[in-house]
């Protein structure tokens, strides 16, 4: 299949149109361009990103990515992650032939630091929710802590999911720890949710992305825990850093028991002088 031209039928005056053909289609070209499965991963994954945040007629309008562009910095990714979005995005445009439509200049990096929540700090922030009486900020706390879901998959953790135990994203499943899933079923049992996103407005749509950051940061006093370390971002790092070194405890513990292991079989068999 060759690529898309100006004249392709993609070409609108009023904007691209994206569907999840035409993403198909264009994930597919760069599977047969020789791209990696954890690189397509990673395009599917933003691109589903930026179909989320369009209108309901789900277009590419000038001035569309930079819009996207400014929700993402709101809502607290780090321009690195950004520019990878907007790289993935420019890349589909690309081949639509609509170049127009595209961001020319990327992010400047980061000049501070992201700030990294304890796991003492975490734990503050679920006991005073709990000492509070804030039940749905407490599950929210610990829904990006514990199960390291990005904010933009927040609406996919639906009562379904929670009754599975396992929340189905992009390519990838999403395993929900048990302590977390009793809790959660007693939530929706009480809240009678039989269906669709656990965490919604009184309309029933998805609480937005900024709102939920509100709500965490509400706790930010009360738990003696700093405001900017109350965010969904910092509650997922702290998740992934927590694996991370559970990881490195576990590959030296191996290291450690394979070298006694030598060491035993050393002084059982090993080759000694004049033998």
């Amino acid at each position: 299949m060759r690529e898309h031209s100006a004249a392709a039928p993609y070409v609108r005056s009023d904007g691209l149109p994206l569907t999840p053909e035409l993403l198909d289609e264009f994930l597919d070209s760069l599977r047969r361009k020789g791209r990696t499965p954890e690189t397509l991963l990673t395009y599917r994954r933003n691109l589903n990103l930026l179909y989320d945040s369009l209108s309901e007629e789900k277009a590419i309008h000038p001035g569309t990515l930079e819009a996207w562009r400014r929700e993402l910095l709101a809502v607290g990714y780090a321009p690195r992650t950004i520019n990878l979005c907007i790289s993935a995005a420019s890349s589909l445009l690309e081949y639509c032939g609509r170049r127009e439509l595209q961001v020319q200049e990327p992010l400047k990096p980061e000049q501070t630091v992201q700030p990294e929540l304890s796991r003492g700090e975490y734990l503050r922030l679920l006991s005073t929710a709990r000492a509070l009486g804030w039940e749905r900020i407490y599950l929210l706390v610990k829904v990006f802590g514990s199960t390291g879901l990005m904010i933009q998959e927040l609406p996919q953790l639906t009562a379904e999911a929670v009754r599975n135990g396992e929340v189905h994203l992009s390519g990838d499943v999403l395993h929900i720890p048990k302590c977390l899933r009793q809790e959660l079923l007693s939530y929706i049992s009480r809240a009678g949710i039989l269906s669709g996103p656990l965490f919604v407005t009184r309309s029933g749509t998805p609480i937005r992305r900024t709102s939920v950051t509100a709500y965490i940061q509400r706790l930010a006093h009360d738990a003696c825990v700093p405001v900017e370390k109350c965010t969904p971002r910092c509650l997922r790092k702290l998740y992934l850093t927590t694996r991370e070194n559970i990881r490195s405890s576990l590959d030296l513990l191996m290291e450690q028991t394979y070298d006694r292991m030598l060491e035993t079989e050393q002084m059982t068999i090993g080759w000694k002088d004049g033998a």
